[in-house]
């Protein structure tokens, strides 16, 4: 997929803009799991994600290629939003952003605020795509997608990071939204030679990836309907499918209400705010604490942007429910 060097320059052109995440023992997660629990805290970029990573290396890769766009244009529910919002405005391109209605309205804001332009469509992420492709060829912008090898590159950075201060962990748990982060990891891990095993983490009312990982083909689903809107996804890319395939141990499906659970794990264990998706790996090994009992496991805290009226829900002992599409 890449190389240690290539890998290696994609982090430069990370840490330029941010230091590197930390990597935390949380003892009262290992009580709560019985494992011996590390934490990567993709919450604590500039933009409260791990997005961050793949939108600065893929504007980067443009740049050098010597394509000289008029601008970007992507659809998104938020975080890879506001990788491609950062790094335009680090290149002076004008950005578009499609969005679904009812998306996260703090996520709007932050993207507004790095300088893109908002356009509300569809009912979820697919259809803000496949919209936001339509425009791309008719205004003649470059379409950004949410899955491609440039961003793999950026985002693997955290891997990169995670992995070498963490060469013993069994297991690592992360999330699957279109699928750059678990790729990233697989490809890091097997950079490294490591024998750790990937465990990719979906909502149960978004389970496209664990179908299709099962079945070992693309397998779409009608609707992604789950707060956790950084995993709301209902049609696989085919290559991320064939790398998770080939280089992830298994995925776990972890429900609404067990994903609640972890968000309020995290702050009552380690005070991080952890929005959906930053907490189903949480959520999967509380799931499986049984059968990983005594182990050291790494955690993959993507992301902590959630708004204030979810997690004011959850952190009041509910789960927040979807808000109707207008």
């Amino acid at each position: 997929m890449f190389s240690m060097q290539e890998l290696e320059a994609a982090a430069d052109i990370v840490h330029a803009v941010m230091p590197a995440t930390p990597q935390y023992n949380w003892p009262l997660l290992g009580a709560r799991t019985q494992c011996d629990v590390w934490v990567k805290h993709e919450n604590h970029t500039p933009i409260g994600a791990f997005k961050i990573r793949g939108g600065l290396v893929y504007l980067n890769e443009l740049i050098a290629s010597g394509e000289q766009p008029e601008g970007l244009i992507t659809a998104t529910r938020g975080n890879h939003g506001q990788s491609i919002a950062l790094a335009g405005r680090k290149y002076d391109l004008p950005v578009t952003i499609y969005v679904p209605h009812g998306n996260s309205t703090e996520k709007n804001r932050a993207m507004e605020a790095l300088g893109a332009e908002l356009v509300e469509h569809g009912a979820d992420f697919d259809e803000s795509r496949i919209e936001a492709d339509r425009v791309a060829a008719e205004r003649k912008l470059h379409f950004v997608t949410a899955f491609h090898p440039w961003l793999i590159r950026g985002v693997a950075t955290y891997a990169l990071e995670f992995l070498s201060a963490a060469r013993d962990l069994d297991s690592v748990y992360v999330p699957i939204g279109m699928g750059s982060g678990i790729c990233g990891l697989i490809a890091v891990r097997e950079l490294l030679g490591l024998k750790t095993k990937i465990v990719g983490v979906v909502a149960e009312n978004a389970p496209a990836y664990a179908m299709s990982f099962d079945a070992g083909e693309v397998r779409e689903t009608d609707s992604a309907a789950t707060f956790a809107d950084g995993m709301a996804c209902r049609v696989p890319s085919p290559g991320a499918l064939e790398i998770i395939c080939r280089g992830a141990e298994r995925i776990v499906t972890v429900s609404e209400d067990e994903i609640a659970d972890a968000m309020r794990a995290y702050y009552s264990d380690t005070h991080n705010l952890a929005e959906g998706a930053g907490a189903a790996p949480l959520a999967a090994l509380v799931k499986e604490r049984e059968s990983m009992r005594g182990r050291k496991v790494g955690l993959v805290l993507s992301g902590g942007n959630v708004d204030a009226g979810p997690f004011s829900t959850v952190i009041n002992g509910g789960t927040p429910a979807l808000a109707p599409v207008a």
